[in-house]
């Protein structure tokens, strides 16, 4: 598969529930300690969905499957989406496919790390 198909494939689709902005703006205050950037734009969240009773279940990855973080992050990702006013529950699933790579980054990430 390309990398523009694997970018769609991966990128967080979630719904046009009134929850997602702020959904996500919670995952933009979660930080891989190692890297400077939250995990949002590090292309690390792969799928949000918000069922109709206001759970939540996302979809995440890491840098790697040894990273130092895999036992920190997802309880972290888990913690700030449950705490958006609204949310029943929330379950992270931690996948590793697609693996994740540098093209999975937002421009700003990019920017961020002068990746350019």
């Amino acid at each position: 598969m390309d990398l523009t198909a694997q970018i769609e494939q991966t990128a967080p689709v979630g719904n046009e529930n009134p929850l997602m902005p702020e959904i996500i703006a919670a995952l933009k205050r979660v930080y891989d300690p190692e890297i400077p950037v939250d995990i949002y734009e590090l292309g690390l969240i792969y799928d949000i969905d918000i069922a109709p009773d206001s759970s939540v279940k996302v979809k995440m990855t890491l840098t790697a499957p040894a990273c130092p973080a895999a036992g920190e992050l997802p309880g972290e990702v888990e913690r700030s989406v449950a705490s958006v006013e609204g949310v029943s529950s929330v379950v992270v699933d931690l996948v590793w496919e697609p693996a994740w790579n540098h093209g999975l980054m937002s421009d700003e990430a990019k920017l961020a790390l002068n990746m350019y």
